[in-house]
């Protein structure tokens, strides 16, 4: 169902793609919408228990729009990029997932907590003050992971 990845020499494992998830900074959600067109938007996200999760307003944008309209989802991270100007080539690491989106109202408190510990932990009780002041505007969104590659250049 998925590609395989036509450059095995740059192919990471699993496990380091995994890795990545865990640490990375921000990942690039792309969806597609009713128009047929992908949109792509930076999201700040967790990885736990094999999932990636992350919040968004609840309010009808673009993002849930095309959510709405289609489940299936690629989320990218990148790490560690380093433009090699002298060989006209990058160095980086990578991982791509393909999967499917649905929003978990259950887990809401929990994954708003654990993003705060992931991005904020210093400011833990004002966070905690922030999610209770937003929690009706936010949601909570949860990619079940089908297919994951990881690809770097060194």
């Amino acid at each position: 169902m998925f590609r395989e990845m036509r450059r095995k020499d740059k192919q990471i494992s699993e496990e380091a793609s995994i890795a990545i998830l865990e640490n990375g900074i921000y990942g690039v959600l792309s969806t597609i919408g009713e128009d047929g067109y992908p949109y792509g938007v930076q999201v700040n996200y967790i990885y736990k228990n094999g999932k990636i999760y992350f919040h968004s307003s609840a309010a009808n944008g673009h993002k849930r729009a095309n959510i709405q309209y289609c489940d299936k989802v690629c989320f990218t991270v990148t790490e560690g990029v380093e433009v090699l100007a002298d060989s006209f080539n990058t160095r980086f690491e990578s991982a791509i997932v393909f999967g499917r989106i649905n929003e978990v109202a259950a887990m809401k408190q929990v994954i708003l907590e654990d993003i705060i510990d992931k991005y904020s932990a210093e400011y833990k009780n004002a966070g905690l003050k922030y999610i209770g002041a937003a929690a009706d505007k936010t949601t909570v969104y949860e990619i079940s992971i089908e297919a994951i590659n990881g690809k770097a250049k060194h």
